[in-house]
């Protein structure tokens, strides 16, 4: 029997099936990421919504498992040495979940390194630089008059995409045949500067005919279809 109770946020979102991973989450471009390679491996787990309409993310429960109030996090009943391990930061939580279950993650060094060389490159670029340019087109920063600052931004998105686009240049993903966490880090975001915060036209998105070919490939995954959205909005 699985006991999660020394876990002060089950008190919050309890465990019906403690036996399974617990996912804390919503579904933006860092929390699909989790959703989506969960779907991938097929692996049960149980789904909480952290809703930021409540402030849910703030609550000392959820900030007894992420003290830095962000999503996605999990509390995995069935970690190292049999023993329950809580984890936040969403590269942080690809690369546990591709290493537990062997799949995802190159085993030859070398490609494990590269590719999380190109997860680190969604952590680092990607993520920040995209969700700046999402600050000033859907949220607070459009009603800036001063448009400079998203310039700033969007320059930089551009040229991200241009990397990106350069690398898939034969390659059908972004360490060539093989699915890996790049992907599932890197789509996301890129399927979001488009369908969430409408910067297409912003940052040339149609001259970057690599990536739409890519994204479009990985969209039409079922397992990332199904974890684009979850966890369900509520009723």
């Amino acid at each position: 029997m699985h006991d999660l109770s020394a876990f002060p946020i089950t008190q919050k979102w309890p465990a019906t099936h403690p036996d399974r991973l617990q996912l804390y989450s919503l579904p933006t471009p860092n929390g699909v990421k989790v959703s989506i390679l969960l779907e991938e491996l097929g692996m049960p787990y149980e789904v909480h919504r952290v809703s930021f309409d409540t402030q849910d993310q703030f609550t000392p429960a959820f900030l007894s498992l992420n003290p830095n109030n962000k999503i996605p996090a999990i509390l995995d009943p069935n970690g190292p040495g049999g023993q329950p391990l809580a984890l936040w930061e969403s590269g942080a939580i690809l690369v546990y979940l591709a290493e537990k279950s062997g799949r995802f993650l190159p085993t030859d060094p070398a490609a494990r390194y590269e590719t999380l060389q190109w997860l680190m490159f969604q952590m680092g670029g990607v993520g920040p630089m995209f969700g700046q340019v999402g600050f000033f087109t859907i949220f607070g920063g459009k009603d800036y008059e001063d448009k400079r600052p998203r310039d700033r931004y969007t320059a930089e998105s551009k040229r991200l995409l241009g990397v990106l686009n350069e690398r898939l240049k034969g390659r059908s993903w972004v360490m060539g045949d093989e699915y890996t966490i790049a992907d599932i880090a890197i789509w996301p975001w890129v399927r979001n500067m488009v369908e969430r915060y409408k910067a297409g036209d912003l940052v040339g998105y149609a001259e970057f005919t690599e990536v739409q070919r890519v994204v479009a490939a990985f969209v039409a995954r079922p397992a990332v279809a199904k974890g684009l959205t979850i966890p369900a909005a509520p009723n």
